[in-house]
């Protein structure tokens, strides 16, 4: 069985290592004209992290990582809400990695040119189209036709293969957040392994958090987002051209004067110290009835795009790569072990989408911002331990993640 895996990105290399570690040839075609390690941080949960692992990659991943050590939801004035800890610190039996993702895509794409040869790493190959019979299925690329048993769609959320599927599906959706994002060197915040997320998605929200090591312990290289809500949901999203465009820290510094006030980190400090960030707007899409057909599947991003709430978009793309391998590699009909796979990712995928609309665990700040918007005297009256609990398990429970010897999170010392 040939398999062709169109994208290079974070999903298509996870299932090209998957593909060889599972024994099944496969290619990868890549639009780009090199691959180039791009974006900022993101976070790895343990059932991700685990799959890599099992890939032989936790070494360099570590190596070019973060090991999550705790979380930390506040409000816009930094009241804390809910702190517990993550990974190992959790009870997992693998770590959370804090990342930056061009980082992510580098060890991914160094581990699968040296497993599957760099010459099976196609790029400048945009694909156009493909065709499918019963004896296989072709890639239609702009210079070029290429042939295989499946074709792999992890082409993104502007994929072509799935526009072909969803021919009237249109943009992606967009939710009327613009985010703002940089990383920098930065003297160490608390433990020096926390991760802080303030304010409300429903009107503006910070993250912060270490992605590397390399500029030493003190000074680790500091991820920040900052996301702020620009209309209510009904414009189309800017122009595909403007996505994750360079961005002016003079114009997300305003709404950070206005809309944070922590005492555990001076935000705009951490921005100016960067004096540049990117931009890109909070978008998704409505999950699909169907990702496969015949010999043709979605996967990653093609399959499932979701707001980047819960650290869970490129976790996500992990776990289809290694449910799909298997499947292929113990099946003599591809169309069947396709159907399979999409029996087990589509659903819980599409729960996760739906759930990041709604803030997914992030949704406990808005929950507290709502009822409390000028700040709380007494958390415990403002929603109880049981509300905030079942937000943020319920939400690890349909992710993936949660562990039965979880040690109890645990809030701050004061509830005030």
């Amino acid at each position: 069985m040939k398999v062709l895996v169109i994208g290079g990105g974070v999903g298509g290399l996870a299932t090209a290592l998957s593909l060889h570690a599972a024994g099944v040839d496969c290619e990868v075609y890549e639009q780009s004209r090199e691959m180039h390690e791009l974006g900022v941080g993101i976070n790895m949960l343990p059932h991700a992290v685990k799959e890599l692992a099992e890939l032989g990659l936790l070494e360099r991943l570590d190596a070019a990582g973060v090991r999550t050590q705790e979380l930390i939801y506040t409000n816009q004035l930094g009241q804390e809400i809910w702190r517990e800890p993550r990974g190992l610190d959790a009870g997992h039996e693998y770590p959370q990695l804090s990342i930056h993702r061009g980082r992510l895509h580098g060890v991914l794409h160094e581990a699968t040119r040296e497993r599957i040869g760099p010459e099976r790493i196609h790029t400048s190959s945009r694909l156009v189209g493909f065709e499918q019979d019963d004896t296989g299925v072709t890639a239609v690329l702009a210079d070029r036709r290429v042939t295989g048993d499946v074709l792999v769609a992890a082409d993104g959320i502007h994929s072509v293969v799935r526009a072909a599927l969803y021919p009237d599906e249109g943009p992606p959706t967009w939710n009327g957040m613009m985010m703002w994002r940089g990383a920098v060197p930065y003297p160490r915040l608390l433990t020096g392994r926390s991760m802080i997320i303030a304010g409300g998605i429903d009107r503006a929200k910070l993250v912060v958090y270490p992605i590397s090591h390399e500029h030493g312990i003190e000074t680790p290289l500091l991820n920040w987002a900052v996301g702020v809500k620009l209309g209510d949901g009904s414009d189309p999203p800017p122009r595909r051209e403007d996505w994750n465009r360079p961005g002016d820290i003079d114009e997300v510094l305003p709404h950070v004067r206005r809309e944070f006030k922590l005492s555990m980190v001076d935000i705009e400090a951490v921005i100016r110290a960067g004096g540049r960030c990117g931009e890109f707007p909070m978008c998704d899409r409505d999950p699909v009835p169907r990702w496969s057909f015949g010999r043709v599947t979605l996967l990653g991003d093609a399959a499932h795009p979701m707001y980047p709430v819960g650290s869970n978009g490129a976790s996500q793309a992990i776990l289809d790569a290694r449910c799909l391998a298997p499947l292929l590699a113990g099946s003599s009909d591809p169309v069947e072990a396709l159907q399979r796979y999409e029996a087990e990712r589509l659903p819980p995928t599409a729960e996760i989408v739906r759930l990041n609309r709604q803030g997914g665990p992030e949704g406990v700040i808005d929950m507290v911002s709502q009822r409390a918007p000028d700040g709380f005297t007494n958390l415990d009256e403002v929603a109880t331990r049981e509300e905030i609990e079942a937000i943020i398990k319920g939400y690890a429970a349909t992710a993936g993640f949660s562990t039965g010897n979880t040690p109890a999170a645990r809030d701050g010392k004061s509830r005030t």
